[in-house]
């Protein structure tokens, strides 16, 4: 009987750690760079090595990466995740079932100490919108297995995507099981936006009443720092299980280098960000399912890229950090004239040249930006000034202004934002002139809450944030951690706000707490579905009896 995916995805680690296998399973016909080799004469035979499971990503028409990292004793402190100082084959199998059954593809890769011992196996030459399964073998250990896809081929327009994305995960703040959740809803393809793991040394960004998980080590400032710090996110077997079940498409934010950086400016002064930055980078390549066009340079790494699903759906990834320039009158909420300098840049003229090059080109349904911070303006102040985040796009306005007349001058069908970094779910229209509330709608955003970032957070009657009678624009808030879920149609794009009611503690259901549709060439969300948690619509029902009105606010931390 053949095993389900949900199986595989809620298992699979557990297949994996049972321990030593004599052989891989498969269609017969020779090993392409022939069986691993077995140990060495006189090396110790390695214990279990793929404690932070397995991941794919950046999928094209006709192939994708396919990623895992050895390491027995991922916690070490030098980040070598307990490898010893040698090469290691390790097997790959790429199979059209789930019981690999019929065996498309297999090789070897090596696994080496100047890249912790992980491997990028970049496929290409397979069938386009296809469904695959793959795993690895290391002197052998057998890991879990992972299933990944192929893009449609570029001329089709597929009938539909079920994509989901998601960002902000503090390991010290809570249970990662927002992860666990999406991956049941068994996504085709994850976006992550940033802020996938943080520098902090335990304790030092605590949520009230204390956090539910520490970090290991030392805040990270080196590769050996930032390597195990990657290594103890990816031992989390909900984070391990969203990577099973689907490519991911990954950019980073902040905290994969340190708060708030903006290209070669640390938060505070730092003689040594450069190679900290260095360090950092070299950590996220070896522990992402990125493409060798991605291998970092040094101080230098090309993140900005597009993927593109058919006709129906071009994704856009920035890099709003590596770039920009640095914040203006500092990196908080501010009324900053400086903020709207035409020479300033978040995303860097090589980059925005390359975004609206992209618009003029395009030929998607949907155009969608996958990017960092918040692109509409977002105004925290009531009275007359404009007081906005410096570290978001309203730190950049002209870039911001750039960026929107050039998918207006295209002639772009449907622009789609998609963004993270504010640790809570935001939906707004998009506009040219934020100061007049009638100016037409020529975009939509959607902003994804954190997986754990902040702890708790709190569900709130819809419309009761008080930022929202002074941006109309802005649709929708909610501060509970979650994860956005969408479906891409030719016809319309629905997005589900998902919440859980805590991350303290494990296990939380998934609760789809708003549901907005975008319509094909109607720029602009129409709301469908709003759903409170019960406890928050009973105390609106309490607070409406009583004859007094309730506001819950979140807290920001920009």
């Amino acid at each position: 009987m053949s095993l389900s995916r949900r199986t595989i995805l809620l298992t699979g680690a557990a297949v994996g750690a049972a321990g030593a296998v004599t052989g891989l399973p498969g269609a017969a016909g020779a090993t392409p760079g022939g069986p691993a080799p077995a140990s060495a004469a006189g090396t110790r035979r390695l214990a279990y090595p793929f404690t932070l499971g397995v991941a794919s990503g950046d999928p094209d028409h006709d192939g994708f990466v396919l990623w895992t990292r050895l390491a027995p004793r991922p916690l070490a402190e030098d980040g070598l995740g307990g490898m010893p100082d040698r090469v290691v084959p390790v097997q790959w199998e790429l199979a059209a079932d789930e019981r690999f059954r019929h065996v498309v593809r297999r090789g070897v890769a090596w696994a080496r100490p100047g890249s912790a011992h992980s491997v990028h196996v970049e496929l290409d030459g397979l069938l386009p919108g296809r469904e695959y399964f793959y795993r690895f073998r290391a002197d052998g250990h057998l890991s879990p297995v992972g299933r990944t896809r192929t893009a449609p081929a570029p001329w089709s327009l597929p009938a539909a995507l079920a994509m989901g994305f998601a960002s902000c995960s503090q390991y010290e703040h809570g249970w990662f099981t927002a992860y666990r959740r999406l991956a049941e809803t068994e996504p085709e393809l994850i976006l992550h936006l940033g802020d996938y793991q943080y520098e902090y040394a335990k304790d030092t960004y605590t949520v009230p009443g204390g956090n539910p998980r520490d970090h290991e080590g030392p805040e990270t400032r080196t590769l050996a720092n930032y390597r195990q710090r990657h290594a103890q996110y990816k031992t989390d077997a909900d984070l391990q299980a969203a990577h099973a079940v689907a490519p991911w498409v990954v950019v980073f934010d902040d905290h994969e280098v340190e708060n708030n950086w903006a290209d070669e400016v640390p938060e505070a002064p730092d003689p040594g960000f450069l190679d900290r930055r260095a360090a950092a980078f070299q950590a996220y390549y070896e522990n992402m399912p990125l493409r060798r066009s991605s291998v970092p340079r040094g101080i230098d790494m090309q993140l900005y890229r597009r993927v593109r699903w058919g006709r129906l759906a071009t994704f856009h990834m920035l890099d709003t950090r590596q770039y920009r320039d640095d914040q203006a009158c500092g990196d908080g909420y501010r009324s900053c004239a400086a903020a709207a300098d035409p020479a300033r840049s978040i995303t860097g003229a090589e980059q925005e040249a390359w975004l609206l090059d992209g618009f003029r080109r395009s030929d998607a349904r949907w155009d969608i930006l996958g990017q960092q911070v918040f692109f509409a303006q977002r105004d925290n102040n009531s009275g007359p000034l404009t007081v906005t985040s410096m570290d978001a796009w309203d730190g950049y306005v002209a870039s911001r202004d750039r960026i929107t007349r050039g998918w207006l001058a295209a002639g772009v069908r449907n622009p789609v934002v998609l963004t993270g970094d504010v640790h809570a779910h935001w939906a707004s229209d998009l506009k040219l002139d934020y100061t007049d509330p009638t100016s037409r709608t020529v975009g939509s955003e959607l902003v994804c809450s954190s997986i754990t970032s902040g702890g708790d957070g709190a569900d709130s009657v819809t419309g009761s944030h008080p930022w929202l009678a002074f941006n109309p624009h802005l649709r929708f808030q909610n501060s509970l951690r979650g994860y956005v879920r969408t479906t891409i149609t030719p016809a319309q794009l629905t997005a589900d706000f998902d919440v859980l009611p805590y991350v303290s503690r494990p296990g939380a259901p998934a609760h789809t707490r708003a549901t907005f549709v975008i319509e094909d060439r109607v720029p602009g969300l129409h709301l469908t579905a709003d759903n409170p948690l019960p406890s928050t619509a009973a105390r609106s029902a309490a607070v409406q009896d009583e004859g007094r009105r309730t506001v819950e606010t979140e807290t920001v931390r920009p």
